[in-house]
């Protein structure tokens, strides 16, 4: 059984979904794959792993880097959950490419090469977005490519952690040079 409830972010409201492992499911309303993998018939519910996901947001959202993290299900393919399990990797304020972490997972599957393109996505289909942070991942040059959320949520994200650059996003009707 899986159990929901809301979450009011600074973003918007937030849908978080449980079930008695951990948390499943973390999205911003309007999202893209918005709740895909909730079960037809769930419950609001404040479950433990709900309860801990919102002290991990008030954490974040104060801009904190929290130091812990709630119980996560992660319900996705092998290669999703590996893709995922990379991305928990990268440090709070730091950004990777999805290159990057196709060489990761090639050389963890022993391959010479593995698509950036797939690494893609599993990204975009990560059901526990910020705790699980996509919003991490860029483009090869720096550039801030598609987020399931909104390039501005993942623009907000990135300047709540301290670590975005903005010389990395240029508008590209920008006259900057």
């Amino acid at each position: 059984m899986q159990y929901t409830a809301t979450y009011q972010s600074p973003l918007g409201e937030i849908l978080l979904a449980s079930d008695d492992e951990g948390l499943t499911g973390l999205w911003f309303d309007h999202q893209k794959y918005y709740a895909q993998k909730l079960a037809p018939e769930h419950a609001q519910k404040e479950t433990p792993a709900i309860e801990q996901t919102r002290k991990w947001l008030d954490d974040y959202f104060s801009g904190k880097e929290p130091d812990f993290l709630p119980p996560l299900h992660m319900i996705g393919t092998p290669f999703q959950k590996d893709v995922w399990k990379i991305l928990l990797q990268i440090p709070y304020g730091k950004t990777t490419t999805y290159g990057e972490i196709a060489q990761k997972i090639a050389a963890q599957r022993g391959l010479a090469h593995m698509s950036a393109h797939a690494v893609g996505g599993a990204v975009s289909h990560n059901e526990i977005s910020l705790i699980i942070p996509c919003h991490r991942v860029v483009g090869k040059s720096g550039s801030l490519t598609g987020y399931a959320g909104g390039i501005d949520k993942k623009i907000y994200l990135l300047k709540l952690e301290g670590g975005y650059i903005e010389a990395f996003f240029v508008p590209k009707h920008s006259t900057a040079p």
